[in-house]
């Protein structure tokens, strides 16, 4: 089971001593609304690329601007409980930004880890990391599960 840690500095801080122990740390970031196996197949891929797994859950209100209005199913604080509880994940923490980029700042991982939607090329947070020198790993299946795919269906 994991830890979640809210405040950005004291992230930083215990990031930054595994980093000098010699450990490897990936961050991974999403909504994690409706949580289903496409997200436990990028955790995992996420988690293989390291020692240390830091999960950045958007707030509700990026959920909402991301997903639209009726978004998210599930508060911020039930989201993290759930991604806590699953084995690979060691910290949770959230952001409110419209991208990861500010936390990427801050944190400073040695790797950083998206789905298979994602490339090099349209990735939000590219100039980030390429000036950081973070490393991006493409994780995890084809995007062919999807939240809002499920919602529909649900709702029909």
């Amino acid at each position: 089971m994991g830890r979640v840690i809210e405040d950005r500095a004291e992230l930083a801080e215990v990031v930054a001593r595994h980093q000098a122990a010699g450990q490897k740390v990936v961050m991974a970031n999403g909504g994690f609304d409706l949580l289903h196996v496409g997200h436990i197949r990028y955790l995992r891929g996420a988690a293989a690329e390291g020692d240390v797994l830091v999960v950045a859950l958007n707030s509700d209100r990026s959920v909402r601007q991301n997903k639209g209005e009726d978004r998210p199913l599930m508060p911020l604080t039930e989201r993290m409980e759930i991604l806590n509880a699953i084995e690979g994940v060691t910290y949770v923490t959230s952001f409110d930004d419209p991208t990861c980029a500010n936390l990427l700042e801050c944190l400073r991982p040695n790797v950083h880890a998206k789905g298979t939607d994602y490339t090099p090329e349209n990735l939000p947070e590219r100039n980030t990391l390429k000036r950081l020198g973070i490393r991006l790993a493409i994780v995890g299946d084809a995007k062919d599960h999807a939240s809002t795919a499920l919602l529909k269906r649900m709702r029909k």
